[in-house]
C-alpha cells in the first residue's frame, strides 16, 4: 500500500488546528507541525501553540522543541521530517503535516537545492550596510540582485534580508533560485488541503484570537522574553510589539493594534505564497466530512469494475 503524506495548510487564524485533529483522528496518524514559531518551547501563547488536551490526543512533532537560542532552518527541517517519516510510515500509511509557514512546506515536499558555505566577509559587509543605512539600504539591494525573493522576504527581517543577500554575492546567482530548483521525487505521496475563508471572516477570527492571547497573558510572556529580544526566533508578529511597549516608543494599546494588523498582513503574504500551486484542493473549515472523503479517495481509491 502506498504511503501518503498529507498537507493542511491556511492562513493563520484560519483553523487548521482543530480540522488537523479531525483529521488525524479520522486516520488514526499523528501530526508533524510545520509552523516555525510553534518549534521553540519559550514562546506558547503569542504562537497560537495546540491545547495540552489537543496534545494529549494526537501526538504532535515538532512543537516546542528548540531554545529561541538554536539555530534552525527550513533545510534542517526537510532533513529531520524525510527521518521521521519511514517511522511513521511503518504503522500507518497515511501521516499529516498541518501548518502554515510556505518554505518549510515546500522544503518537505519539492526539496530545495545545497545552499553553500558563504564567504563570512560578504555577511560582514551587508552587516555594515545594514548599521550604515539602515533596512531600507538592505532592501533597496536586494531588489536590485533578487527581485523574486524580494516580493516574498519578510521586509522587516534585517537578517533574512542579509541572509539573501550574501547568497546572492557568493554564488553570483539569484537566492530565489536555490528554492524553485526541479522538484525531487519522493518516497510518498504528496496530498495538499488548503483551508480558506472569506476575508471578512478571516480577519475578524485573527483580530478576536489576538485579544483572546492578550486575555491568556501574552504581554508577561513577552516580558520574560524581552532580555533575548534580538534573537532571530523573537523577531516575531505578537513578541516585537511588545518589545516596543517595554522599550517606550508605543502604548499597549497600539501594541495590540498593530499585532492585529500585523497578522493580517502576514495571513495576505502566506495565501499569495501558495496562489500559484495548482496541486491545493481548498475547502472551507466546515467542509471536514469532505476533505476526509477527498483524502480517502485518493489514498484508497475505489478498485476498478469490469464487465461480466
Amino acid at each position: 500500500m502506498k504511503n501518503f503524506l498529507i498537507v493542511l495548510l491556511g492562513p493563520t487564524g484560519v483553523g487548521k488546528t482543530d480540522i488537523s485533529i479531525d483529521i488525524a483522528s479520522h486516520f488514526k496518524c499523528e501530526i508533524i507541525s510545520v509552523d516555525s514559531r510553534q518549534f521553540f518551547k519559550e514562546m506558547n501563547i503569542g504562537t497560537a501553540v495546540p491545547s495540552e488536551l489537543q496534545l494529549e490526543t494526537i501526538k504532535h512533532h515538532f512543537i516546542r522543541f528548540l531554545s529561541v537560542h538554536d539555530y534552525y532552518s527550513f533545510s534542517l527541517f526537510e532533513k529531520d521530517v524525510l527521518e521521521l517519516l519511514p517511522e511513521l510510515f511503518h504503522n500507518n500509511n497515511v501521516a499529516l503535516m498541518a501548518g502554515g509557514s510556505g518554505m518549510y512546506i515546500d522544503a518537505v515536499c519539492n526539496g530545495i537545492d545545497d545552499i553553500p558555505d558563504i564567504d563570512l566577509s560578504i555577511r560582514e559587509k551587508y552587516i555594515s550596510l545594514y548599521m550604515e543605512e539602515g533596512i531600507e539600504g538592505l532592501r533597496a539591494t536586494l531588489k536590485i540582485l533578487d527581485p523574486e525573493h524580494y516580493a516574498k522576504v519578510d521586509l522587516k527581517n534585517y537578517k533574512r534580508i542579509i541572509r539573501a543577500l550574501e547568497i546572492c554575492e557568493s554564488t553570483g546567482r539569484p537566492y530565489s533560485s536555490f528554492l524553485k530548483k526541479q522538484k525531487r521525487k519522493r518516497e510518498f505521496g504528496i496530498i495538499k488541503i488548503g483551508l480558506e475563508r472569506s476575508r471578512n471572516d478571516l480577519y475578524e477570527r485573527i483580530n478576536s484570537r489576538v485579544d483572546e492571547m492578550v486575555r491568556m497573558g501574552i504581554e508577561d510572556e513577552a516580558k520574560k522574553l524581552y532580555s533575548l529580544r534580538n534573537l532571530n526566533a523573537l523577531n516575531t508578529v505578537g513578541y516585537k510589539e511588545f518589545f516596543d511597549v517595554f522599550d517606550g516608543k508605543t502604548s499597549k494599546g497600539k501594541a495590540i493594534d498593530l499585532i492585529k494588523r500585523n497578522s493580517r498582513r502576514y495571513a495576505k503574504r502566506q495565501l499569495t505564497w501558495w496562489n500559484k500551486d495548482k496541486e491545493i484542493k481548498w475547502f472551507k473549515p466546515e467542509q471536514v466530512k469532505e476533505i476526509i472523503e477527498y483524502i480517502s479517495l485518493v489514498v484508497s481509491p475505489p478498485s476498478p469494475l469490469y464487465g461480466p
